[in-house]
């Protein structure tokens, strides 16, 4: 169920993730020109709409059919989103998700269909007509069937979060938020859910609280307080480190190895996410759009004119609260293994099951002889590329000049040797590449970890 749940998030993250640079183009140019922007501007003001309206939900649906299908696959499934787009005001994020993909599976099952019944001359006329074909039925479907469904749908959504915040809920999302993004769900339920429906929002209020529930950096960042002060060992070591990280770089990956070791925190973390919700329904403050990575620095960039003092109370009140609560957790509950010890312990544990023993350091250097590796995360940006980096320093340090490029688990190649990505996201990563070796490791940063899995 675990794999399942990735393996959905990671479709529905992988539309939104490759367009993120527009996202935030486009919030730019709300922030500055909307009326109550910093720099108001009727002209440009014009830009808004049409970004939001059109090329956003195309952006996606491109991505979602490149996906399923490749190029052929991604320009059906933006002329579906055209469909979806043309007869309503709403943005249809939601609309594109689905146009996208269906794009890619059409595409992919009418060449399936045609390509072996093409005649030898002919297949420009049949490849482009087939095409045509198709984007024109899917544009007509995506205009009178899909765009209802999808207004359907953003109507039960809205109706849903105007009870939770009408009666005060909303910070009951926390509940769900916080544990998910420990298994990995966060670029899911940021770029998957919460991404449309803040753009919607903004839509109708120039800003949305929703842009901040999951990238919100003060719970992660009370955690690793808590164990800079209260942690034993490597945890204590390195909880600094990562602090900066998750404060500054807005990596909440690197946070999520020292909730795994003491599940018992994720009571603070939950805490001190519904103080950030609750502080940003109190001030009625939110983002123009989706802070990504959810750094300190990302989100000030993406606050509405009218809303840094909330923005900020939520970040520092989230922080303090699941600082308090992580620390007394911590000193009650926390356990006596700490970070090396956890990963010493998996790595006797891996070596035991192949009836072997871990093999001394300068082993490395002769253990490994790849043309090249990659590091894989969910969305291929911040977690493998900060893993890459770390990792990169590791093999130089052994001699070793072996190019290391990050990517997405989705986008990984089908013939490269060997991937590293974390242990939840291992099962993904083969049955992506079911002939590389599949190195799954607990930590980001951990070198010494690289070092035991190479030899592995």
């Amino acid at each position: 169920m675990k794999q399942k749940l990735q393996t959905f998030g990671r479709f529905l993250s992988g539309m939104v993730m490759p367009n993120i640079s527009i996202f935030i183009a486009w919030g730019i140019i709300t922030a500055l020109f909307i009326p109550t922007g910093w720099c108001p501007n009727e002209t440009l003001n014009a830009l808004v709409s049409p970004m939001q309206r059109f090329l956003l939900p195309i952006l996606i649906a491109c991505s979602g059919g490149k996906m399923v299908y490749g190029d052929r696959g991604a320009i059906i499934g933006a002329c579906a989103a055209a469909g979806v787009t043309a007869r309503t005001e709403t943005p249809m994020f939601i609309g594109a998700m689905i146009a996208g993909p269906l794009g890619g599976w059409c595409m992919k099952k009418v060449d399936a269909y045609i390509q072996p019944r093409t005649p030898q001359g002919f297949e420009m006329l049949f490849t482009n007509f087939s095409a045509g074909i198709l984007g024109a039925v899917l544009a007509v479907l995506g205009c009178l069937a899909i765009e209802p469904v999808c207004l359907a749908l953003n109507s039960a959504l809205e109706a849903g979060v105007s009870f939770l915040v009408n009666h005060g809920l909303l910070w009951l999302t926390s509940v769900i938020v916080e544990p998910a993004k420990v298994l990995f769900l966060n670029n899911a339920i940021n770029h998957g859910v919460f991404t449309p429906m803040g753009m919607n929002q903004v839509a109708e209020t120039g800003k949305s609280i929703f842009f901040l529930i999951e990238a919100n950096p003060g719970p992660g960042l009370g955690l690793l307080l808590a164990y800079c002060l209260f942690g034993k060992g490597s945890a204590k070591e390195s909880a600094p480190g990562a602090l900066i990280i998750e404060f500054l770089g807005g990596i909440h990956e690197i946070y999520f190895p020292y909730v795994l070791m003491n599940p018992v925190t994720i009571v603070g973390l939950i805490l001190g996410g519904m103080t950030g919700v609750i502080t940003n329904s109190l001030f009625h403050s939110g983002l123009v759009s989706a802070a990504t990575p959810g750094s300190f620095l990302a989100i000030l960039g993406m606050t509405a004119r009218d809303s840094y003092v909330g923005v900020i109370l939520s970040i520092f009140l989230a922080a303090g609260v699941s600082f308090g609560d992580n620390a007394v957790l911590l000193k009650a509950f926390g356990k006596e293994t700490d970070v090396k010890a956890a990963q010493k312990e998996v790595a006797a544990s891996k070596a035991s099951s192949k009836g072997g023993m871990p093999v001394p350091a300068p082993v490395l250097s002769a253990a490994v002889s790849l043309p090249k590796l990659a590091f894989a995360c969910g969305a291929g940006m911040g977690s493998s590329a900060m893993g890459a980096a770390a990792l990169s320093k590791t093999l130089k340090a052994a001699g070793l000049d072996i190019p290391v490029e990050h990517s997405a688990i989705s986008d990984l190649p089908r013939d490269v040797p060997f991937v590293v990505t974390h242990e939840s996201l291992a099962q993904r990563a083969r049955t992506q590449c079911p002939a590389a070796r599949i190195c799954p490791i607990t930590s980001f940063m951990g070198g010494t970890e690289y070092e035991r899995s190479f030899r592995s």
